[in-house]
C-alpha cells in the first residue's frame, strides 16, 4: 500500500494470493502526509489510506483477516472511526483488526487540528467511546476529551463488542495500558527483538494485574524486511520473535526500497512482492 506498487490491480492480486497461500492476515499502516521539511523514509512518501485499502482487499477475499497498524487516534473522532471500523467489519464478515496509536508527526497534527496530549487519558477515553458505540443499545459518554450524547449507532459490527483493538507504543506506561485495556500490543517498525521480549512481558504482567488471562493477550510484531537478508534468515528471525513472546508476526515488504520506494518500477516492485509472498508463506 506504499510506493509505486500500491495500485488497484496489485492490491487485489496480492490479497488473493496471500489468502490462497494460507496467510492469516493482511496489514496496512497510516501516513496522511509528509511535511516539506521532513526527512522521512521513502516508504512514507506515497501511501494509500488504510481503511480504504483494506476495504478494497476485503472485497477481493473471503477468509483472510484485515488489520491496520496503526491509525493515529488524535486525527479523527472516535465516533467517525467507530462507523468506519464497524462498517468494514460488517462488510467483511468480521475480519477487521483495529490497531491504534497516538501519532508522532507534527505536520499531521497541524493538518488535522489535533493534539495527542495527554496520551494516556486520551487513549483511555477513545477506547471507551469505541466500545460503547460498538456494543451498547444506547451509547453515551461524557469525558474530558470526548462526548457522545445518548445515541444509537447501527448497524453493529459482526464481531461481538466490535473489532479487536490493539495498542501501539513503546513506553512502559503504554505497554501496560495495552495489556490492561486492549486485546494486545502491536509493535512499531523500529522495535528490536530485545524490546519485543521486554514488551511482551510487561503487557502480560499488566493484563494479569487487571484480572485478564495473560495467555489471551496478543503481541503482534511488525517485521521490517531487510533487503540484504535471505529467505532463510527471515524465517529464522520469525522463530526468534515467537520465542520472545510474539503471538503473531506480519512482514512489511513496503520497507524494502525495491518495493515501497515511490520511484521504483511498479512491475518490478510487484514481482519482488510476489516472490516475498511465496518464499515466506506459512
Amino acid at each position: 500500500m506504499s510506493g509505486a506498487w500500491a495500485r488497484p490491480e496489485t492490491l487485489t492480486s496480492i490479497a488473493q494470493q496471500a489468502e490462497e497461500l494460507g496467510y492469516h492476515g493482511l496489514w496496512a499502516f497510516q501516513r496522511l502526509l509528509v511535511g516539506q521539511e521532513q526527512d522521512l523514509a521513502s516508504i512514507y512518501q506515497s501511501v494509500l489510506d488504510p481503511i480504504v485499502a483494506l476495504t478494497w482487499a476485503g472485497a477481493a477475499t473471503s477468509r483472510i483477516r484485515l488489520g491496520v497498524s496503526v491509525i493515529n487516534l488524535p486525527y479523527v473522532s472516535p465516533a467517525y472511526l467507530a462507523k468506519q471500523a464497524g462498517t468494514l467489519d460488517l462488510l467483511t464478515g468480521g475480519r477487521f483488526e483495529l490497531g491504534l496509536g497516538t501519532g508522532w508527526s507534527e505536520p499531521e497534527f497541524v493538518a488535522t487540528g489535533s493534539d495527542p496530549h495527554p496520551r494516556g487519558r486520551r487513549t483511555e477515553e477513545y477506547l471507551a467511546v469505541l466500545r460503547t458505540l460498538f456494543a451498547d443499545d444506547v451509547s453515551a459518554f461524557d469525558g474530558e476529551f470526548y462526548r457522545v450524547p445518548p445515541s444509537r449507532m447501527l448497524p453493529r459490527p459482526v464481531q461481538p463488542g466490535g473489532p479487536p483493538i490493539l495498542l501501539g507504543g513503546s513506553a512502559e506506561v503504554a505497554l501496560r495500558r495495552a495489556g490492561r485495556i486492549a486485546a494486545g500490543w502491536v509493535s512499531s517498525s523500529r522495535t528490536s527483538l530485545a524490546e519485543i521480549e521486554h514488551g511482551a512481558r510487561v503487557v502480560r504482567e499488566a493484563a494479569a494485574e487487571a484480572g485478564k488471562d495473560p495467555s489471551s493477550v496478543r503481541v503482534v510484531v511488525r517485521a521490517v524486511m531487510n533487503a540484504e537478508s535471505s529467505w532463510a534468515d527471515m524465517r529464522a528471525q520469525a522463530r526468534r520473535y515467537a520465542d520472545a513472546g510474539a503471538t503473531e508476526l506480519f512482514y512489511e515488504p513496503n520497507w524494502d526500497p525495491r518495493i515501497g520506494g515511490p520511484d521504483v518500477d511498479p512491475e518490478k516492485a510487484a514481482e519482488r512482492g510476489v516472490r516475498m509472498l511465496t518464499e515466506l508463506a506459512p
